[in-house]
């Protein structure tokens, strides 16, 4: 019988002081995977998904739910973690999720180290939720082991629920306010700087005072004096304002979507991006780097050219409705062929 469990390891609280829960509300693997559970779940497969504190807990949440695959999300759990627990559940096919590609993995110091150590186990998989990361790691193994664990790495994509259409609906503002949301973890990959100064560009043109909406509790890989630039940016600038938001509940950040006029994520590098999906869903237009490969192509800008992704911001809200259509229709596309992937690795392959 199949019987799917994921588990996502316990973090770091990014919201306000007084929320005591992370992973359940407000972390971004947290909401990827419920999302796949769901859809399992609908289709007749049983998923599960729970929350780990640490290494020390995998055993106890396998023990009490019996699973027969097990999805590890993103690389928490160590290697040799994997030689009590594969003898303990020996039935068990453990699968190691990789939501990121090789530019951000390789800012993890033990990125290739881990992945050719999971492998060293029995029944231990690799699953990367993109191709470009599928056929590296494929290539990292080839360049240890002269051949490729092709059966040992799985592309499993994420998968998006998109739910009733929300029409596009262009915000009647009374003020000559613009209100872009650039919202994610802090990064330097995520590249908040370079669309900051875009969105300035834009607003400029406009003749419009721009509202930068960011989210800055969450500030990771040395995105400290990303963080500190941007605010700087916005110090000295004599019309136009820095929103700063907290991390919080995924309802509650599409709410905040909604009431923007234009969505960014010109990112360096990314493997599917649930921000870009959530503005796609709720009706508003949003501008990519070509990272995210599910968007029509017309709303790629390239990440270090400030002008070029302004131009795109200029697409983006020219076409409005046909714009938003478009992208919904893509992002349909890429989630009905993602449940097939899972459907087929669950039933068949895995």
């Amino acid at each position: 019988m199949i019987k799917a469990l994921f588990i996502c390891k316990q973090g770091d609280n990014y919201s306000q002081p007084t929320t005591t829960i992370y992973n359940k509300k407000f972390s971004g693997l947290y909401n990827s995977a419920s999302m796949v559970v769901d859809m399992l779940n609908n289709t007749g497969i049983e998923a599960t998904l729970e929350i780990a504190v640490d290494n020390n807990c995998i055993d106890r949440i396998v023990t009490e739910h019996k699973p027969s695959h097990v999805f590890i999300e993103a690389y928490w759990v160590v290697p040799e973690k994997f030689y009590v627990l594969t003898r303990l559940h020996p039935t068990v096919k453990w699968i190691v999720r990789v939501h990121s590609e090789i530019p951000f993995w390789a800012t993890e110091g033990m990125a290739v180290d881990w992945t050719l150590e999971y492998l060293e186990y029995p029944h231990v998989y690799i699953a990367p939720n993109s191709i470009t990361t599928y056929n590296d790691i494929n290539t990292i193994l080839h360049t240890k082991y002269g051949h490729t664990h092709q059966n040992r790495v799985v592309y499993l994509p994420n998968y998006y629920p998109v739910g009733v259409q929300k029409p596009y609906k262009k915000i009647e503002r009374t003020t000559d306010e613009l209100h872009i949301g650039c919202f994610g973890a802090i990064r330097p990959l995520k590249n908040q700087l370079v669309q900051a100064i875009a969105a300035i560009r834009y607003a400029n043109i406009k003749d419009k005072t721009l509202y930068f909406h960011i989210n800055s509790s969450r500030v990771e890989g040395n995105g400290g004096p990303v963080l500190k630039n941007i605010r700087k940016l916005f110090e000295s600038a004599t019309r136009h304002k820095l929103v700063e938001h907290a991390w919080m509940p995924h309802e509650e950040f599409l709410n905040l979507i909604e009431s923007m006029d234009l969505g960014m994520q010109v990112s360096f590098t990314e493997s599917f991006n649930i921000v870009a999906a959530n503005f796609v869903t709720v009706g508003k237009p949003i501008v990519v780097s070509s990272e995210i490969d599910w968007v029509a192509k017309r709303f790629y800008a390239h990440p270090t050219h400030s002008i070029d992704i302004m131009k795109a911001l200029y697409r983006a809200e020219a076409l409005g409705n046909l714009g938003v259509y478009l992208n919904r229709y893509l992002l349909e596309s890429y989630s009905e062929r993602s449940s097939e992937y899972w459907i087929d690795y669950l039933t068949y392959q895995g």
